[in-house]
């Protein structure tokens, strides 16, 4: 089963609107840099993903890991950002680039976003994402929330294992995400092979 890299362009992000923020300039390099990943990751999943573009994928690669140094130079400096510091777009934004950090700084990032999440900073689904991405990809364990998914062996995107089907739909609940069935159904419509 091939993992799909998650490009989280499914779960509910925070508009970009005038904030009253301590760092305005942080906020908007934090914002052009989302933009930047969401980007190439549009016309990569437009391109299509069963056969990826090496170009787009070289391109991805280098502002992952252009936007990911940054973020981490923020966090060393700030802690993980506020909605006072940068704004509720800006802490997604930064959310969003360590979404597709390499496992060893998501890992690191964890305890950070979940105490965000805990505080009130962070929405539980951006909480559930990181968490189901390190158990997954990080540590080959099975999920607690159901967010990673992937092609089956017959192309059909499955879910990822789970630490209990049975609860899923409740602990997905918890942390406002969709039912699964409703989720699979999503990245089926995202996924789908460009029509010509």
């Amino acid at each position: 089963m091939k993992t799909l890299a998650a490009f989280a362009l499914l779960l509910a992000t925070v508009p970009a609107v005038a904030q009253d923020v301590a760092e305005p300039a942080l906020r908007a390099d934090l914002l052009e840099r989302y933009a930047a990943e969401q980007d190439v990751r549009m016309r990569l999943i437009a391109a299509g993903i069963a056969e990826p573009d090496r170009a787009l994928l070289s391109e991805m690669s280098a502002i992952d890991a252009d936007n990911l140094a940054r973020v981490v130079e923020i966090v060393d400096t700030h802690g993980w950002p506020t909605p006072e510091l940068v704004g509720a777009d800006g802490v997604n934004a930064a959310f969003m680039i360590v979404q597709h950090a390499d496992p060893a700084t998501q890992e690191r990032m964890l305890p950070l976003v979940e105490a965000a999440y805990r505080a009130g900073d962070l929405p539980g689904q951006s909480y559930a994402m990181l968490l189901d991405r390190v158990l997954v990809v990080g540590r080959g364990e099975p999920q607690v929330y159901g967010t990673q998914a992937a092609f089956g062996p017959d192309g059909e995107m499955v879910v990822s294992p789970t630490i209990d089907d049975a609860t899923l739909d409740a602990r997905r609940a918890e942390v406002g995400l969709p039912p699964v069935a409703e989720y699979l159904a999503m990245l089926r419509e995202a996924y789908a092979a460009p029509t010509e």
